[in-house]
């Protein structure tokens, strides 16, 4: 098994070249075996996305599950926020057959040990430690069709609460597994005036990359705002775990600023005024938290790290850059993209005000998007390392919890390793065009500097 595949939260590969079905047996006949053997448990909780090659590896996944002797409670083609909806209230935990926002023909695992969060970091490590031991347990499990649409739409409808303003939403599936679901839900709401674009599930993705957190994705988004006078456009990725927000004049809102519009509607009636974000996001973001009389509370990336870290600290929100959000507020500690969709439209319909009006007085920096540097896999690593001692010896002012996020009086820069494929993740943000393009250039030629020596 190509150890490659075993990330910092979860399983991903291409496939069939990284992960094929013989892996998923493997990976379903190891976890299984292991939820037995480390935590007393004998069921679990299986769904799968829409990708060309989910139905294959989810059949042998149970296959491995069920001969380790450990039940499965199967969803079939579900999006991950509904396999996790699936877990919080079978209190069981799961393996969910997705690559989120991934190439097509990209495949993987997020899978959990609890029913609350996914594993990550040490816990996968020593579950890859385990799988490539190969000495699992043997049995005869059982698997049950299970059925989650009907709880799942009720709990929608149950926690939020629309105004009487009509709001006209552009929605954009991205031909992922939202596409599935996406109509049941929105008409659960008589104040949106929907309009869908790319609606249609086909795990080939045949009209745009399903990551609405990379705006050139977003170009029909922005037409179809436009041309329709919409009040928002919202986008989902494959798996329906991140959102990408278009604004009424047809911009694209940085998930750090859609961030700064619910802490804005969150924070007068908060317990709890200590707001998750992670590394990559903008100061504008930090800024307001503390504008508002907040804490900011500045966290790794990676959804599993970041719904941790909200569940951990009993936070009423948080959210990373890459289209992440995570709602503890109403009950039901929630990470889904439609549901953060449903809690910005409830805020515009109970208001008078644009997206645009929601992000008045905010401030303002220059920033580029996040830059991916594609690399060897065994070589990220040896970058991150080489530009922190850089940063050390000029006594930068550095953040380490990811990567390394250099601190300026002006600005700042980040270099890490990204965990879900084979790249450095690189931003940079300063007060003006001017230092941010000295700040981008050092480091982007640092950079070189290390790989070409290395």
């Amino acid at each position: 098994m190509n150890k490659v595949i075993f990330r910092e939260y979860d399983i991903r590969g291409r496939y069939p070249d990284d992960l094929d079905d013989n892996s998923a047996y493997t990976i379903g006949r190891s976890y299984g075996s292991y939820i037995r053997e480390k935590y007393n448990i004998d069921t679990c909780v299986v769904g799968h996305d829409n990708r060309i090659s989910s139905d294959s590896l989810t059949k042998n996944l149970i296959k491995g599950i069920k001969d380790s002797g450990s039940n499965v409670m199967y969803y079939g083609l579900i999006t991950t926020p509904m396999h996790y909806f699936s877990r919080k209230i079978n209190k069981f935990p799961g393996i969910m057959v997705t690559a989120s926002h991934n190439p097509k023909d990209d495949n993987g695992f997020k899978f959990s040990f609890d029913y609350d969060v996914n594993a990550r970091g040490d816990m996968i490590r020593d579950f890859k430690d385990y799988t490539l031991k190969g000495e699992f347990l043997s049995g005869h499990g059982e698997e049950v069709l299970m059925d989650v649409k009907n709880e799942y739409l009720a709990f929608m409808k149950k926690n939020i609460f629309m105004g009487e303003r009509k709001i006209k939403v552009v929605f954009d599936p991205g031909n992922g597994t939202t596409a599935t679901i996406i109509k049941d839900i929105i008409e659960l709401f008589d104040n949106i005036i929907p309009i869908y674009i790319n609606d249609i599930s086909d795990g080939t993705f045949p009209n745009h990359h399903p990551d609405p957190a990379v705006e050139e994705n977003m170009e029909q988004l922005k037409k179809a705002v436009k041309e329709n006078k919409a009040d928002v456009g919202i986008a989902f990725d494959g798996d329906g775990d991140r959102i990408g927000i278009i604004d009424e004049k047809g911009n694209y809102i940085p998930t750090d600023k859609f961030m700064i519009i619910i802490i804005r509607s969150l924070i007068k009636t908060s317990e709890c005024k200590k707001y998750l974000y992670d590394v990559k996001c903008s100061k504008s973001l930090e800024d307001e938290i503390n504008k508002l009389g907040g804490e900011p509370f500045c966290y790794r990336t990676g959804a599993s790290f970041t719904e941790y870290g909200v569940l951990s600290n009993n936070l009423e929100f948080g959210g990373e850059f890459s289209g992440h959000v995570f709602f503890n507020d109403r009950g039901l500690e929630f990470g889904s993209a439609i549901y953060a969709a449903l809690r910005l439209i409830e805020i515009l319909s109970n208001c008078n005000l644009s997206v645009t009006d929601t992000l008045k007085g905010i401030n303002i920096y220059q920033a580029t998007p996040e830059i991916k540097i594609p690399i060897e896999e065994n070589k990220k690593e040896i970058v991150v390392s080489k530009v922190k001692e850089y940063c050390l010896e000029n006594n930068y002012k550095i953040i380490d919890i990811d990567g390394v996020r250099v601190t300026f009086d002006n600005g700042w820069a980040l270099v890490r390793a990204s965990n879900t494929g084979p790249n450095l993740t690189i931003r940079f943000e300063a007060k003006d065009n001017t230092t941010l393009n000295k700040i981008q250039k050092e480091f982007t030629d640092l950079i070189d500097t290390i790989i070409s020596n290395n």
